[in-house]
């Protein structure tokens, strides 16, 4: 392998991501959400709990705590963040230049994963930054850096080695390109996660063999906590506590040679999948990757649209009546009816559970409501970039409006979606649960402005989706905690949360506005 030649196209890589606004949408969004999910002890809560008592916020406690989400964060955004580089040099034709060079598969995609790691590296030390400066304002005793460094490279390296990976072998076969290995991975990542705490349930102080699989690091962080305290009576990641009694203080020494063993083992096992991913990679051959299917490609979906493709013909209706609506109006159902045009079973599906919520019972409309809300984020995730992604955007840009005009479309298109899927649930939750309707309603509106902003940003509808997955794969798991239920669907939500769901909207919205007008 040529070093020179890996190290020019690994700070290339690094260079190239950097540099996008998808980067800095990502360090903010990781910041807000990593300082959210610590919990505040002032307030009731606490990041680590020990027999409903809570452990004081010594660094090593925060170090823990914060890898601990970061694991969780890092393990599914990180993919997403990562991976699609190959469809962009499909899409602008480089792809056919670094096909024909004489540089390897190896070395293209060595020094592709290094600068993917380097990357996710860089947004994992501003989040260690954002922690520390939260240890400013909720810790207990003096930060030691040290400390931080010892936790976040033990328990994290092993994640970011493992999940560049899978994006690089993802990103390497052809039919994993798009939403089907973007789906895929979900499901992989929520396989290991929960595979990781289900192994280390009900081990106090030995560490298993297969520990060494556990590429998320949480069953490892539950290891070392029970090492320090010696029960398995823990809650990690936030937790209420009894402030009647006294709190714990985690010791210093946790870390067993066997642990640190098996965190090493990890981080080698997370390179195995570069293995089928240069032997499978497709080198841009224009036979197995095509310019009109680099950014999605056979996915369960896709396959789906194609057996529903004759009920597209439906929705012509819509289109004559938008070419009759002045203005604003026209131009949103327009967009409603291109998104069903592209995606049928999107109207079997508004259609199947308008039905169904006119019908089940009233507990279930709470699962129903949590299948709408996947559907529905999955398919306008990339409403605000379809017209990057069709190379579109100036002709978009230069209708009457312009591209400001262009944001409100999208943003009223998104959310008038969000009330086709799910508005009839709301319908029934105002009958009896008005504060379970309104926030229903905010959290349309807050991730219909999320979507937008995220997606005229970061220019990929990837930042949103994988934000998005991630939250609500804590909303299905944290069922008590009102700020998490952006929809209702668990229950507890108030009309605190959901006036916060409508601030936060509302901000999106203004930054949305701004960000379009300067780009304008």
């Amino acid at each position: 392998m040529n070093f020179a030649a890996f190290k020019a196209l690994a700070m290339n890589e690094v260079r190239l991501r950097l540099r996008r606004t998808s980067t800095l949408v990502a360090l903010l969004a990781v910041s807000i959400i990593s300082w959210a999910m610590m919990g505040d002890p002032a307030s009731g809560d606490a990041v680590i709990v020990i027999n409903n008592t809570r452990v004081l916020y010594t660094s090593n406690v925060i170090a823990i705590g914060s890898a601990s989400l970061a694991c969780i964060l890092f393990g599914l955004g990180g993919f997403y963040l990562v991976r699609g580089r190959v469809a962009e040099d499909v899409r602008s034709g480089i792809g056919s230049v670094i096909g024909a060079t004489p540089v390897g598969n190896a070395l293209f995609l060595v020094s592709r994963w290094a600068g993917g790691v380097a990357y996710l590296g860089a947004l994992m030390v501003a989040f260690m930054c954002t922690m520390l400066a939260l240890h400013l304002v909720r810790g207990d005793g003096p930060i030691a850096l040290l400390v931080y460094l010892q936790i976040y490279a033990l328990l994290l390296l092993p994640m970011l080695f493992f999940t560049v990976s899978c994006a690089i072998l993802f990103d390497s076969v052809a039919s994993l390109m798009g939403k089907a290995g973007d789906v895929l991975y979900f499901f992989v990542w929520c396989f290991q996660l929960s595979a990781a705490i289900a192994v280390t349930a009900g081990v106090s102080r030995h560490v298993p063999l297969v520990t060494m699989f556990d590429f998320s690091g949480i069953g490892a962080a539950m290891l070392l906590i029970r090492q320090g305290f010696d029960t398995t009576n823990i809650s990690l990641g936030g937790g209420s506590f009894d402030a009647a009694l006294a709190p714990l203080t985690l010791p210093h020494s946790l870390w067993s040679a066997r642990l640190v063993a098996m965190r090493c083992a990890s981080g080698a096992l997370a390179l195995l999948p570069l293995l089928p991913a240069v032997l499978l990679f497709h080198r841009f051959s224009p036979d197995l990757v095509k310019i009109s299917s680099a950014a999605k490609r056979r996915s369960p979906l896709d396959v789906l649209d194609g057996m529903l493709r004759p009920l597209a013909k439906t929705v012509q209706p819509l289109f004559r009546l938008a070419a009759r609506l002045p203005g604003m109006a026209g131009q949103v159902l327009a967009d409603i009816a291109l998104t069903f045009v592209t995606s049928p079973s999107a109207l079997v599906a508004v259609l199947g559970i308008t039905l169904a919520a006119m019908v089940v019972p009233a507990k279930a409309l709470g699962p129903l409501l949590m299948f709408s809300a996947a559907r529905w984020g999955i398919l306008v995730c990339n409403l605000s970039t379809r017209d990057m992604e069709a190379d579109t955007q100036e002709m978009t840009g230069a209708v009457k409006g312009g591209v400001i005009r262009r944001f409100v479309r999208q943003y009223a298109a998104t959310a008038l979606l969000g009330f086709m899927f799910m508005g009839m649930v709301a319908l029934r939750f105002s009958l009896t649960q008005p504060v379970r309707a309104l926030a229903l309603v905010a959290g349309v509106l807050c991730l219909s402005a999320l979507a937008s902003l995220f997606g005229r940003c970061a220019g990929t509808s990837r930042l949103f989706l994988a934000l998005f997955l991630f939250g609500l794969y804590v909303a299905v798991n944290v069922v008590t905690v009102p700020m998490i239920d952006a929809f209702g669907f668990n229950g507890v939500a108030n009309a605190h949360s959901a006036l916060a769901y409508l601030a936060v909207g509302a901000l999106a919205l203004v930054g949305g506005y701004w960000w379009n007008r300067r780009a304008a």
